[in-house]
C-alpha cells in the first residue's frame, strides 16, 4: 500500500511517500506530478518506502528528468537515490512541522503543471 501528502511550501510542492512505491500507485504519482503547475520545484521525500518495483523506479527518473531533487533519510532510500542516480536535496526541509495541522494531518495541494 501506498500513502502519499502533497503540500506547497516556498515554491516547491513537497511530496512525501510512504510504503511500497509500485504499479498504479505509482503512476498515479507520475499524473500529480505532471499536472503540477511548472513554476514549482518539486521534492519527492522517499525516506518511508519500504520497496519500489520497476514501474516505481521508472516515475522516479521521470521526476528526476523534470528537475525534481530527492530526500532520502533511511540507508534503502539513499541506495535507490544512488542507484538511479537522483539528486538529493541538499537542504532537508522537506519535512516541516508546519505541513501537519494540529491533528496529525497532512495538508494537501491541488494544483496543476500543465507540461
Amino acid at each position: 500500500m501506498l500513502r502519499f501528502e502533497t503540500h506547497e511550501s516556498d515554491g516547491a510542492l513537497i511530496c512525501r511517500l510512504e510504503g511500497r512505491f509500485t504499479g498504479a500507485g505509482a503512476e498515479q504519482v507520475r499524473t500529480l506530478v505532471t499536472n503540477t503547475d511548472i513554476n514549482l520545484a518539486l521534492i519527492i521525500d522517499i525516506t518511508e518506502l519500504m520497496y519500489i518495483d520497476a514501474v516505481g523506479e521508472d516515475v522516479l527518473l521521470f521526476i528526476k528528468k523534470l528537475g525534481g531533487e530527492f530526500v532520502a533519510e533511511t540507508s534503502y532510500a539513499r541506495d535507490i537515490c544512488e542507484r538511479l542516480h537522483l539528486p538529493l536535496m541538499r537542504n532537508h526541509e522537506a519535512r516541516p512541522e508546519s505541513s501537519y495541522d494540529g491533528n496529525g494531518n497532512g495538508r494537501s495541494a491541488k494544483s496543476s503543471r500543465g507540461r
